[in-house]
């Protein structure tokens, strides 16, 4: 059961932003409480006709095919310009806009207040609203859903505990994420999944540069003495395909 509604977020001026809840297939039928998993790019998530480039996640079949006690909240992202990459990066890189985009700027740096939208805003809206387990949060994100998603982790980690990091643009800030890792304490970390593929190709930034961005991060990770799973994925896309075939035991491996 899928329900779609638009909250404000205050930590942006006041715009609106489209929230895509799916319910587990039996949450009608039982009073229940459920686990949240927050999601990035939520137009992405549960059906094709609403993706960005007409393939979904799945997620939404998934739930019911699974019957997985589980209740996923999208965030959908801001295509506006590159809003996407200022909102999911927690740090600016003054260099990325010529190097990538090819654009004079600097970009990122407001992941940050959106991670505050999530925690201060949306999650408590969602416990009021929903039958939720208040203290079973999840979080998942892919490219630079990734990043803001491990930065989550880092900065809340009593609250984001199972956290999965697909295919992660690491890249945008690298130095940063790697130094907040160190610093922090993950001792609440319940479950860290993070992955990548041989064929991470987005024709700006290729293979290689992903797998050696990922591969650094989970270095650093492995010393943190967390509960960690890294895959490096044969053959795997940079695309909401390769994200699909593998979130259920993605999600399998979060909520055990």
């Amino acid at each position: 059961m899928l329900q779609e509604f638009k909250v404000t977020i205050e930590q942006f001026g006041g715009i609106e932003r489209q929230i895509r809840v799916c319910l587990p297939c039996d949450y009608s039928d039982r009073q229940d409480h459920y686990p949240v998993l927050y999601m990035h790019d939520g137009q992405n998530l549960f059906n094709d006709e609403d993706a960005s480039y007409g393939v979904s996640w799945g997620l939404a079949d998934y739930l019911k095919r699974s019957k997985a006690p589980l209740i996923i909240v999208g965030i959908d992202c801001n295509h506006e310009g590159f809003e996407r990459f200022n909102e999911y990066a927690p740090w600016e890189n003054p260099t990325v806009g010529l190097e990538l985009l090819k654009c004079e700027g600097v970009y990122g740096g407001k992941g940050a207040a959106y991670i505050e939208f999530i925690l201060h805003t949306l999650k408590p809206l969602i416990d009021e609203k929903y039958r939720t387990k208040t203290d079973e949060t999840l979080m998942a994100g892919s490219s630079m859903g990734g990043l803001i998603s491990t930065y989550a982790a880092c900065r809340y980690p009593h609250v984001f505990s199972r956290v999965a990091s697909l295919s992660s643009a690491y890249w945008f800030n690298q130095n940063e994420i790697e130094s907040l890792i160190e610093e922090s304490d993950l001792t609440s970390i319940k479950r860290f999944y993070m992955d990548v593929g041989t064929e991470e190709d987005t024709s700006k930034v290729d293979a290689a540069h992903y797998i050696r961005s990922s591969e650094e991060v989970y270095e650093v990770f492995k010393k943190k003495n967390v509960d960690l799973k890294f895959e490096l994925i044969q053959d795997g896309k940079h695309h909401e395909s390769a994200w699909r075939e593998r979130m259920p035991e993605i999600i399998d491996y979060l909520m055990k």
